[in-house]
């Protein structure tokens, strides 16, 4: 899985470099995999719409035969054999997606990774960050929301793999940023008590002694090790500007403060949710109403489940992953909308069949 990550993050950075802009490669990168997975898509809505023609007679089945399971299966196993209808094959296509989705996820994780820690260097050599804007958002790695910094942040590193640490620190080859290369006994317990009680005491007096080296990034020191970059980040003038709070900008019940140099305004995180109850609606439009029964609900559950949980997601993770979210719920609706027209056209030129099957 690691290879086809790192295959699908070049062809991301390949896009990016055509495009001039991660948002932008992000949008035309999901238009892509969308396209890949049509085959997929068809294959399952085709074999929807023939499960879906037979529910009625599953449901004749059903209150025909609901004292006696084992000849309704039997019964249900003769209707579908009778009218070539798998069952299943309307839920494989979908199975074979999520590997590619998974894939795709993780060359996405990986592009906003390396970027932050790109700007993390950028801090640390006293530079001003070369951040991705993207329309209304400031860092396209950060989230797109009023109460995150355009700056990275503890919250934002510590989702950072130990092996893209591991990798960013032996990029400088020995030629750490000062900031780094030398850590005060005096500095570290000046720092804030919640701060110190998660710094390992043989962290500390390791980087008083040699800076940061290679074990500062192995095993239990890498928490550590990150909330020590994060206080010399907070050395740079810009960056405590930066994540210095608005005063009157702050929700006291949830305790959220709008920074000086906040990142968005919840816009992708909203759109995923109201984009996922609309592709949701769109894609069960050709559907017949459930049955009511004991797990009449669950459908009524999921649909506003995903929807909560994409905002919950889009909330937290970078404003990449949100975009990535809300295009790919905007694709998958127009093509649903042309699957469903290409699959209605093709009924109206088959000859009619004589016929569904009976129930007996």
């Amino acid at each position: 899985m690691q290879g086809i990550n790192e295959v699908l993050f070049n062809f991301l950075h390949w896009i990016q470099g055509w495009v001039g802009s991660w948002g932008w490669s992000m949008v035309v990168f999901t238009i892509m995999i969308r396209l890949v997975l049509t085959p997929l898509d068809i294959k399952s809505r085709t074999s929807m719409r023939k499960t879906q023609k037979l529910q009625p007679q599953l449901t004749a089945l059903q209150k025909k035969y609901a004292n006696d399971k084992e000849k309704l299966n039997a019964k249900t196993a003769e209707l579908y054999k009778k009218e070539h209808v798998n069952p299943l094959s309307s839920c494989l296509p979908l199975l074979l997606t999520w590997p590619i989705l998974i894939a795709v996820f993780g060359a996405m994780r990986t592009a906003a990774n390396r970027q932050i820690l790109d700007q993390v260097s950028q801090i640390l050599n006293n530079q001003q960050p070369t951040m991705e804007q993207w329309l209304w958002i400031k860092n396209l790695w950060m989230p797109d929301n009023m109460f995150y910094s355009a700056l990275p942040d503890y919250n934002t590193l510590r989702i950072i793999s130990q092996g893209e640490w591991q990798e960013w620190f032996n990029r400088f080859g020995g030629t750490l940023p000062a900031q780094l290369q030398s850590f005060s006994q005096e500095w570290i317990n000046s720092l804030p008590a919640d701060v110190l009680k998660n710094i390992p005491e043989t962290l500390r007096t390791a980087v008083t002694t040699t800076g940061l080296t290679a074990d500062c990034f192995a095993g239990d020191n890498l928490q550590g090790t990150i909330l020590l970059i994060v206080e010399k980040m907070k050395l740079m003038d810009f960056y405590r500007e930066g994540i210095a709070i608005i005063p009157g900008y702050t929700v006291p019940l949830l305790n959220w403060s709008v920074p000086h140099l906040y990142n968005g305004f919840l816009l992708l995180p909203i759109l995923s949710a109201v984009s996922q109850i609309v592709m949701t609606k769109v894609m069960n439009g050709k559907q017949q109403p459930q049955p009511e029964g004991p797990g009449a609900g669950t459908g009524k559950f999921m649909q506003w489940f995903f929807p909560l949980f994409s905002l919950y997601i889009c909330l937290g993770y970078s404003a990449a992953f949100a975009l990535y979210w809300v295009a790919g719920n905007l694709v998958s609706m127009a093509q649903t909308f042309a699957i469903n027209k290409y699959l209605d056209a093709k009924e109206q030129k088959a000859a009619p069949v004589a016929g569904e099957g009976s129930v007996k």
